[in-house]
């Protein structure tokens, strides 16, 4: 820089620069006093035209204003203009807004609750059901009657069930009493699960559920896999091949699905319990189930063991553990898993 400031006077500071290779701006920065730089350097003046503190405190009042908090800026300029009263533009009234953070809705709005989401073990029958509603189409359009199921989720065991007219918490609240009557449920036993239909969620089902020290617990909204036990029986349901496209009446409804209830609790062999039949596990028979298949397959492992290609089968064991969304592995757990 200091062959630029001795040549500078003979050839120009420019030409200088652009003889010696070094940038104007540079040149120029360090003619600067140092400290004056550091101290201009990002500040910015205030304009002469800008409300002062006291004008721009009137203008936050006028806005916060009880008949004015719910009125854009522009509403709350043309109101008082109209009223002979100027006070800013309104973009100041908007800059002003900006200052205090309340460039939003300036009224207190409804927050959507964080919903959490539902994890549910259940290590034997009678522990964690689940439950939910179903459409049936009816014998002409728009006509629906309700399906009411309520399913254990460790055996897949459907240990009540209703056809009604219409969706309705009493009736509700009256199914799952019996059913918990029927099944000798005690307090403390039992949690029982559901989305966030309106029955589900009705302070008459809530009440009987806190007077029989069941534990409730509810779906996040709009996400089906925190109820999938119930998702999955009701699609079970209807792609049966006899499932019609409508049903005649509540009477045709209730004997469909008494029969279907039938055959899925005592012949349906479910992928989700070793393909035991769901009335199964209930009355702990599966263990039996499970020793005759085994022997079942000895005996064809001792006929023809040249089909076994790596050793004698065996069925599939016994479930010990059902969950509704289980948590997350740690990545010790994982790293343990692995050893």
């Amino acid at each position: 820089m200091n062959s630029v400031q001795q040549l500078a006077p003979h050839v120009g500071q420019a030409a200088a620069c652009r003889v010696l290779g070094v940038p104007r701006a540079s040149c120029y920065r360090s003619l600067q006093p140092v400290v004056a730089f550091q101290q201009t350097r990002g500040m910015r003046s205030t304009p002469v035209r800008a409300l002062p503190p006291e004008e721009r405190q009137r203008v936050l009042d006028h806005l916060h204003a009880e008949r004015f908090r719910d009125q854009a800026p522009a509403q709350v300029y043309a109101t008082l203009l109209d009223e002979g009263t100027y006070v800013c533009s309104v973009r100041s009234m908007y800059r002003i807004l900006e200052e205090n953070s309340e460039v939003k809705e300036r009224r207190d709005q409804l927050r959507h609750p964080q919903y959490h989401k539902p994890e549910l073990l259940a290590t034997s029958a009678n522990q964690v059901w689940s439950w939910d509603i179903t459409k049936l189409l009816g014998p002409v359009k728009w006509t629906y009657f309700y399906l009411y199921v309520i399913l254990d989720i460790f055996s897949r065991y459907v240990v009540g069930w209703m056809v009604a007219q219409g969706e309705n918490a009493a009736l509700a609240k009256r199914l799952i009493a019996d059913t918990c009557a029927k099944q000798l449920i005690v307090p403390g036993q039992l949690t029982i699960h559901a989305d966030r239909g309106s029955s589900m969620t009705s302070k008459p089902v809530a009440l009987l559920m806190a007077d029989l020290g069941i534990t409730k617990t509810h779906s996040r909204p709009h996400v089906s896999d925190d109820n999938p036990y119930s998702e999955s029986q009701f699609k079970t349901l209807k792609y049966r091949p006899e499932f019609p496209d409508r049903f005649g009446s509540l009477q045709d409804a209730r004997g469909f699905s008494q029969q279907f209830f039938r055959w899925y609790n005592r012949e349906h062999h479910h992928s989700g319990i070793a393909l035991l039949t769901p009335e199964v596990l209930p009355y702990g028979q599966g263990q039996e189930v499970i020793e005759r298949r085994q022997q079942v397959l000895n005996d064809a492992y001792a006929r023809n063991p040249e089909r076994f290609v790596r050793a004698s089968p065996k069925p599939q064991p016994l479930p010990t553990a059902v969950w509704i969304n289980p948590p997350a592995k740690t990545p010790a757990a994982t790293e343990e898993e692995r050893h």
